[in-house]
């Protein structure tokens, strides 16, 4: 039986405690930390201490988390969020543009709109760090797991202040090998004969798209990914017609637009 410690338990044992909750053992937590598994060892050890509780249990493949350690996995995770949103704040104090913002996208964006965007942000203002983390999530402002989030939707929490800075073209798309050997479609209607590509799981920006485009339903997709690069990477394979960013084509002359259908 663990007894309750008097002292507040480190912030950095929290870290150390999520780590080894998404890795499995002090080893490969200490590899991702840049810590020894010694150093791994005595984070837990202290934090059972202090919150006197059994946070793992060694199993034949690792450390295998304790109902406690589940149920406190959320707590944890907010009080690392809050302490790497106070640490980048705190970075930006001082004269300038400086310090650390950490914003989210969603892969496509991430990967192929905001790069050269960045890249002469940072250029203007040497001393600012940026973060990019790739997540679909709109809940992670909420959750200070970013100062930024670019979405393709607005937010209804009433806790964000959201502002519109463009649209984005969408249209259905295909590479020229796959129009070649099935031809190209004329008409919505005839989509139903083509290998489409779209969603494994639902949203409401999904949910929204669908609304224009209700043949890309689940059941009508011959490739379902929830990955937005992976259902790009499809559509340059050649595998069949889905919908990207209508930008994205332009400069590659191998991808055809199908059917003339776009949204904003």
């Amino acid at each position: 039986m663990h007894t309750v410690s008097q002292s507040e338990p480190n912030w950095e044992w929290y870290r150390t405690f999520l780590t080894v909750l998404e890795t499995g053992s002090l080893s490969a937590a200490g590899r991702a930390m840049g810590l020894t598994q010694p150093t791994v060892g005595r984070h837990i050890d202290s934090l059972e201490s202090a919150l006197g509780l059994k946070l793992f249990t060694r199993s034949f493949d690792g450390f295998a988390p304790t109902d406690a350690a589940l149920e406190l996995k959320p707590y944890a995770a907010s009080v690392a969020a809050t302490s790497a949103a106070l640490l980048r704040v705190a970075s930006s104090h001082g004269s300038g543009v400086r310090g650390t913002v950490r914003l989210s996208a969603s892969e496509v964006i991430g990967v192929e709109v905001l790069p050269p965007i960045l890249a002469m942000l940072r250029n203007e203002y040497p001393e600012l760090i940026i973060e990019l983390v790739l997540s679909n999530k709109v809940d992670d402002l909420l959750h200070r797991e970013a100062d930024i989030a670019v979405r393709m939707l607005r937010p209804t929490q009433d806790a964000l202040v959201a502002k519109r800075v463009g649209g984005i073209e969408l249209g259905l798309h295909a590479h020229e090998r796959y129009l070649a050997a099935h031809g190209t479609p004329k008409s919505l209607d005839e989509l139903s004969r083509h290998a489409l590509i779209g969603f494994d799981h639902e949203n409401e920006y999904i949910r929204r798209l669908l609304d224009q485009f209700p043949m890309f339903s689940r059941a009508a997709l011959a490739f379902r990914a929830d990955s937005d690069l992976a259902q790009l990477g499809a559509i340059r394979a050649g595998f069949g017609i889905g919908v990207c960013q209508s930008a994205l084509p332009r400069g590659t002359k191998r991808w055809y637009a199908c059917c003339g259908a776009s949204s904003r």
